[in-house]
């Protein structure tokens, strides 16, 4: 260990110095910077899922489609509202964005009101593993039917459909890769959460 004394040219007697005035950080800034952090993390939550979601219900696409049985190219949608995945997709998106926006609430609240943090941290905690467990598997279900309008599925006979329909895939690859996001950030708080709990 470094020696704290600093030894005096003429007498040769060694001065303490003195310890830095500088008083570490308190418990009350530390916890301030740790809500800071939850609430702007919760708040790219809710701005990503609600850009997931508006982008998701806004994908619809018509094109003109040469169908079996009819001489002439007639008008064919895609709608998210087609596939029962983007349909399971459409409405996680839309729990957990309104989950992202109550959550922002109270995290404000608890900054606002300290007293109250022991107990709703708990509650924030369970809710965003449930959440995160919720939109990640919706979002593996969408990306798998969106995989397949992509490349289709020739040992069945389901015909790619993105080589037409390219602005409702496009779409969709965007509110995947936003909805990706969304579960990677409630992964972070879910951690936060925990480490937050041991220390």
């Amino acid at each position: 260990m470094a020696s704290t004394e600093n030894p005096d040219p003429e007498t040769g007697k060694s001065e303490p110095i003195p310890a830095s005035a500088t008083p570490p950080p308190s418990s009350a800034a530390s916890f301030l910077d740790c809500r800071k952090i939850d609430i702007i993390t919760r708040v790219l939550l809710f701005s990503a899922t609600l850009t997931a979601l508006i982008v998701m219900v806004t994908s619809d696409q018509t094109e003109m489609t040469q169908l079996p049985g009819v001489s002439s190219p007639a008008p064919v949608s895609a709608e998210f509202n087609d596939s029962p995945a983007f349909i399971y997709f459409v409405v996680a998106l839309v729990v957990a964005s309104f989950y992202a926006l109550i959550s922002t609430l109270v995290s404000i609240s608890l900054l606002l009101k300290p007293e109250f943090t022991a107990q709703f941290s708990i509650y924030l905690a369970s809710l965003d593993m449930v959440m995160l467990g919720i939109l990640a598997s919706a979002t593996g279900t969408a990306g798998g039917v969106a995989y397949i309008a992509l490349k289709g599925n020739e040992e069945v006979g389901w015909n790619k459909i993105c080589n037409v329909y390219d602005k409702f895939c496009r779409y969709i690859a965007t509110s995947l890769a936003l909805s990706l996001f969304a579960s990677l950030l409630l992964l972070v708080l879910s951690i936060w959460s925990a480490l937050s709990k041991r220390t």
